[in-house]
């Protein structure tokens, strides 16, 4: 699942579109649970009022573990029935039940899907437990390899030059939330450089997208204490201003609030 259609392998490529207009709406409806707006079961109702609940529930998919960013963010609370309709949309687009293996050995998107499916899973098991069925989706294995030695080490590892790395890190930035963690959260603390130079070559390009989703990680970091080569909350400010797009705008939100409330 990329961030603009869902995991399923067979969807219509008709469908393309109204599974990205429904994605979009549902990101704005994240963003104002952040706020404080909405009522509750928001993301439950937006299925059910949907002329398209095929859509509306592969929308689901596609904002993914972002949804649960009021909850893990603003203290939001969680309701029941939107715990169903994300369990609905796993029935409905099933991930694989044997992770794929991460590249150079497998095809990246595929493995890129099975990553933030199992954020999704994981999350909607800590917020729903048995309610949900348990993880819907195995952890996959691997994690992004950064061409350049971790820091302390001297030796060079094959991989990916921090350029496509920190593009690829961005495409896995649903996991950039606190409870989650595992080798792609342990490849960001190592390379904090190489996000942040990532980061700043995407604004330099107005890529401003991939800017905010590579600002996620450098934000989670900040949020766990890590040092950083520069200040992300500027960054992220700036990002929230003149970038465009409910997806960019949920990014740059979800990295304000990991920032802190000096940054809100």
């Amino acid at each position: 699942m990329t961030p603009d259609s869902p995991s399923s392998p067979d969807s219509p490529d008709q469908s393309q579109t109204a599974y990205a207009a429904s994605a979009a709406d549902l990101a704005l409806i994240a963003l104002d649970a952040l706020h404080g707006v909405g009522g509750t079961a928001m993301f439950a109702e937006h299925v059910e009022r949907s002329d398209d609940p095929k859509a509306a529930l592969a929308a689901l998919r596609v904002v993914g573990a972002d949804a649960f960013a009021p909850q893990l963010l603003a203290d939001a609370v969680f309701h029941p029935q939107d715990a169903a309709a994300v369990a609905q949309s796993f029935i409905l687009f099933p991930p694989a039940v044997n992770p794929p293996a991460p590249p150079p050995a497998g095809a990246a998107e595929p493995w890129l899907a099975a990553w933030r499916d199992w954020a999704t899973a994981t999350l909607l098991d800590r917020f729903a437990g048995a309610e949900a069925g348990g993880v819907l989706a195995p952890r996959p294995t691997g994690a992004p390899v950064l061409a350049e030695p971790p820091r302390g080490e001297a030796v060079p590892v094959s991989g990916d030059p921090w350029q496509r790395w920190s593009v690829r890190m961005g495409q896995l930035s649903p996991l950039a939330l606190p409870y989650l963690d595992g080798p792609v959260h342990a490849a960001a603390r190592a390379a904090p450089q190489a996000l942040a130079r990532g980061a700043t070559r995407a604004m330099l390009r107005r890529d401003y997208p991939t800017a905010a989703r590579i600002a996620r990680w450098l934000a989670l970091l900040a949020y766990e204490g890590v040092s950083l080569p520069l200040d992300p909350a500027p960054l992220v400010e700036h990002l929230r201003l003149h970038g465009g797009g409910p997806r960019l705008a949920l990014d740059a939100e979800i990295a304000r609030r990991l920032l802190g409330p000096e940054t809100t």
